[in-house]
């Protein structure tokens, strides 16, 4: 059978599944169905041999158990399959989140961007309706009011004429798609920039929320929330485990009859799972206070920087005051984001509570302090005291591998197996859930890290590591619940899910173990630190060390050339001259008499010119 028609063949199986149990009255995801096959394949009560190939006799009566599996009322294993299935389909990581917050906030503004981005200007109506529609795109896109509020909308289109007039229309309606685009988001961030800024001033921010007192309020009474629920989910485990605890000391009083003492496990398995999901959302909402507080601090540093850089200013040049602007956008989007995460993780916890509902009306609180009748009812917390001083002695197992935390680095991130449960207890308590104690000594045992209730449970579980984990593995087949509680997928990697089902033939196949795979090492993880000098090879250090050696025993010469002259700059230091002065005793001056020669008669007059002779004589 070809792989479409194989995956043909299990759709139809899931389908059939689902379409039985709406018949019913009961709604069922189709992951939900794949699981359920699975744990049911699994489950070696069932006598399903995976190397057969299946008859439509096995396909029938596979159906019929899923069926009756997934109809069973009052139970709580199956409640907690249902956890599982929907926190694994509705929880993701904060990034994911919000990538896909922001991609339904998009989609639900592409086509207010088309009309934008593709609108052509016939009329001067034209003009002033692709000016409006700027303005709805601008207050729906920062999410600062409603866009059918005047008030909101007037201010908008104020602060958006202040920074893009509609005299700049006819040039934005020549540009290209994308840079239309990339325009609107520039100018929605600085108008958002501008009211939030008009909002701390107290002229405007009509419909604005302020979301960081809104935040501060919220997040300590959600945190509050799940941990009052998450101390709830935890006393009750607790009970059950000592209840377990004294069924299997024979202690069990007036439980016997009551309730099977497998409905009590599942109980604990269900109130386990609850607790762990609580506390992955309880460490999302304390990374959101976080979040909030740094981006508070940086709201209130850039408001103080945009109001020294104004300051009373009637004009300021837009190179300073715009990247304040689209600062201040880009944080209170922040704040926006951790309003979305809040609110989904509220979504789960409330969504969460419906899978308790089994476990709650099996035995009610009141009902199950009865059956306790004063017995010590212990916390993980007492658990984990009471045994932290009876430490492994590492002398006794020297042929494994302990680490203390005494000893070891960064002992509190090993990352423990069945998500720290003691392994040894699930086992020889037949299926009781309690904490391993990481102080006791964790022993690691083929690349893998364990840790143990008791020191007594380290020694047994170390005296045969392989035996009791395939015990592990056999007990989680009859309880599916475990597989996931226990994070055993690992464990389990040998079978496909139907979605990757490789044979039409048989239910279950092995992957392949074999495949082409290649890693990159980086030569120099750190550029700066790189010898440009450094050498390997020792002869050739030998052959460098020699050549210094001889160096240093010879002189220096250098030589002029026709090529090399006047190609060096050459420096002279000059002198300048002194004034020099002379004294003497007398000053000895002389002068001779300016010679005063004249002419007369030159008028006519008889005997004719004649030479005149007025000099001083020198003896005067």
């Amino acid at each position: 059978m070809s792989f479409p028609q194989a995956e043909s063949v299990i759709r139809r199986i899931i389908r059939e599944i689902a379409r039985e149990c709406a018949g019913k009255g009961e709604t069922v995801s189709e992951t939900l169905v794949a699981f359920m096959v699975k744990a049911i394949v699994l489950d070696p009560r069932n006598h399903f041999n995976v190397d057969r190939i299946l008859t439509k006799q096995d396909v029938q009566e596979l159906i019929e158990l899923c069926v009756n599996k997934l109809m069973k009322q009052g139970s709580p294993a199956l409640d907690t399959i249902k956890m599982q299935v929907f926190f694994d389909l509705n929880y993701t990581s904060r990034r994911e989140f919000l990538e896909e917050h922001h991609r339904v906030l998009l989609s639900r503004l592409a086509s207010i961007g088309r009309e934008i981005t593709d609108s052509r200007l016939r009329t001067r109506d034209d003009l002033e309706d692709l000016y409006r529609r700027i303005v709805s795109f601008v207050v729906l896109r920062s999410g600062l009011g409603s866009a059918t509020d005047i008030n909101t909308v007037r201010e908008a289109t104020a602060a958006l004429q202040s920074v893009f007039p509609q005299s700049e229309l006819a040039t934005f309606i020549t540009l290209t798609k994308g840079d239309k685009e990339q325009q609107l988001n520039e100018l929605t961030m600085i108008v958002t920039g501008i009211r939030l800024f008009n909002k701390e001033c107290r002229k405007g921010g009509e419909g604005i929320d302020d979301l960081p007192s809104i935040l501060n309020e919220a997040i300590p009474a959600f945190t509050g929330e799940i941990e009052k629920e998450l101390k709830q989910t935890q006393g009750s485990a607790w009970k059950y485990t000592a209840l377990l605890e004294n069924v299997a000391l024979g202690k069990a009083g007036t439980t016997q009859g009551l309730i099977e003492t497998s409905m009590l496990k599942q109980a604990l398995y269900n109130l386990r799972q609850h607790e762990a999901l609580l506390k992955v959302i309880l460490a999302d909402a304390i990374l959101c206070a976080k979040q909030v507080e740094g981006l508070q601090s940086d709201f209130t540093n850039r408001l103080s920087l945009l109001k020294a850089t104004v300051h009373t200013k009637t004009a300021v040049p837009t190179i300073q005051v715009f990247p304040h602007f689209t600062v201040l956008s880009k944080l209170w989007a922040g704040f926006q984001d951790e309003m979305v995460l809040l609110s989904i993780l509220n979504n789960m916890v409330i969504s969460l509570r419906p899978f308790l509902t089994a476990q709650n009306n099996m035995l009610p609180q009141d009902q199950l302090d009865a059956m306790l009748d004063g017995a010590d009812v212990k916390s993980d917390d007492d658990r984990l005291r009471e045994s932290t001083e009876d430490k492994i002695n590492l002398s006794e197992y020297k042929s494994q591998e302990w680490f203390l935390h005494e000893t070891t680095a960064n002992f509190d991130q090993l990352p423990l197996q069945y998500k720290g449960v003691c392994g040894y207890t699930l086992i020889e308590k037949d299926g009781l859930l309690l904490p391993g104690n990481p102080q006791i000594g964790v022993l690691k045992h083929k690349e893998k890290y364990y840790a143990f209730a008791s020191k007594e449970a380290a020694c047994g579980f170390a005296s045969n590591p392989d035996e009791y984990i395939e015990a592990v593995i056999e007990k989680a087949k009859r309880c599916p619940e475990l597989i996931q509680l226990l994070e055993l997928h690992q464990q389990f990697a040998c079978v496909t899910p139907y979605s990757q089902m490789q044979s039409g033939e048989r239910l279950l196949v092995k992957p392949i173990s074999k495949c082409d795979s290649s890693t990159q090492t980086d030569t120099h993880l750190v550029e700066t630190n790189i010898v440009k000098s450094y050498e390997w090879n020792e002869w050739e250090l030998r052959r460098k060390a020699m050549q210094l050696a001889n160096i240093r025993s010879k002189v220096t010469h250098s030589v002029q050339t026709n090529l090399s002259h006047m190609r060096r700059s050459n420096v002279t230091q000059t002198y300048r001259p002194k004034d020099v002065g002379c004294q003497t005793k007398k000053d000895g001056e002389s002068n001779v008499p300016k010679p005063m020669v004249y002419l007369a008669g030159l008028r006519g007059q008889k005997p004719g010119p004649t030479t005149v002779n007025l000099t001083r004589s020198v003896d005067e």
